[in-house]
């Protein structure tokens, strides 16, 4: 029997809403929201950080200067300032800075004639400047010594060479020439077999020219060596067809070359590389190697009268050869 109605329980359905509303006020009224020790209250408050996300998808482009400005203000930011440097790295120069002058008829003048004293007497003029660049490479590498750098020239000069040759590292070149030297060692050199060997030294290679610079600051220096290499060499050069373009691979020739090395001496990793070759006005222009091309042949067109002319000549050549056996 229910005791808020008074009714029997064969009618349990009347009183269901009133039992439920009674439970649920009960649990809403006796529920523990709050912590059993306040003591701590203030600090499991502000465990709590309310964080104020920002919008990702406002685009900048669209608010006005002086609400990307309050934005920033807002946020603590400085305007960005507009970046036109680009970095750079100089490790090699553009070009060789005064260049040496090879005299004329060198490899072929005897000292003992009357031009070979000159240029001697030439050499000893030119030298107080290289002297002076030496002494100023030494304040880099104390341990600078010129006949050891012309073996280390020699063996610089030969790898380089074959790193380009046949079954050469391509990729590693750049270790033993500069970045101004790269593009004109493997100009016209893809699909070409180049087979190169260094047979000997006529004489032994040695500085004749030193100059060191400074670019931006006095602090960057670079050192330039020219030395003068005499030797006997082999090339021959191949097509992408295997024909012979340039040269021999029996035939040994006397080569004289003046060869700039240059080294970034602020840069303690830098390295000795081949910068430049230098080529002396008076020397005889080079062969022109043979180049070889695609033969292009036109379509043949046969004209009316030249098919009448050749059904003509078949006429006439099967009449002999049927006349012949009865001859």
């Amino acid at each position: 029997m229910c005791l808020q109605h008074g009714l029997r329980r064969s009618h349990p359905r009347v009183c269901l809403p009133a039992l439920q509303t009674s439970v649920k006020h009960d649990q809403v009224r006796y529920r523990r929201t709050k912590h059993w020790n306040p003591k701590w209250k203030q600090l499991r408050r502000q465990k709590v950080i309310k964080v104020d996300l920002p919008d990702f998808n406002e685009k900048w482009d669209d608010l006005t200067e002086e609400q990307t400005r309050s934005k920033l203000k807002e946020q603590g930011l400085l305007p960005p300032r507009p970046w036109l440097e680009r970095p750079f790295f100089l490790s090699s120069t553009g070009g060789v800075f005064e260049a040496y002058v090879p005299p004329e008829g060198d490899g072929k003048v005897s000292p003992i004639s009357v031009q070979g004293a000159k240029q001697s007497i030439q050499f000893l003029e030119k030298k107080t400047k290289t002297m002076m660049a030496i002494r100023k490479i030494r304040t880099f590498d104390e341990d600078f010594d010129t006949p050891e750098f012309c073996k280390q020239a020699e063996a610089i000069y030969i790898k380089s060479h074959e790193c380009l040759a046949e079954n050469g590292d391509i990729d590693n070149i750049i270790d033993y020439v500069t970045e101004r030297a790269y593009p004109e060692v493997v100009h016209n050199s893809k699909g070409k077999t180049i087979r190169w060997k260094h047979l000997k030294n006529i004489e032994l290679p040695r500085v004749v020219h030193a100059r060191c610079t400074d670019i931006v600051s006095k602090e960057n220096v670079f050192a330039q060596l020219t030395v003068r290499f005499h030797t006997q060499q082999m090339l021959a050069i191949y097509d992408r067809f295997g024909r012979l373009m340039h040269g021999s691979e029996i035939l040994a020739k006397d080569v004289l070359e003046y060869v700039v090395f240059e080294k970034h001496l602020a840069n303690e990793y830098g390295k000795w590389r081949v910068h430049y070759k230098i080529i002396p006005d008076w020397m005889p222009p080079r062969e022109p190697s043979e180049t070889t091309y695609k033969k292009i042949v036109a379509p043949v067109t046969e004209t009316p009268e030249k098919v009448e002319a050749l059904e003509d000549g078949v006429k006439k050549e099967k009449i002999k050869e049927i006349a012949a056996p009865a001859q």
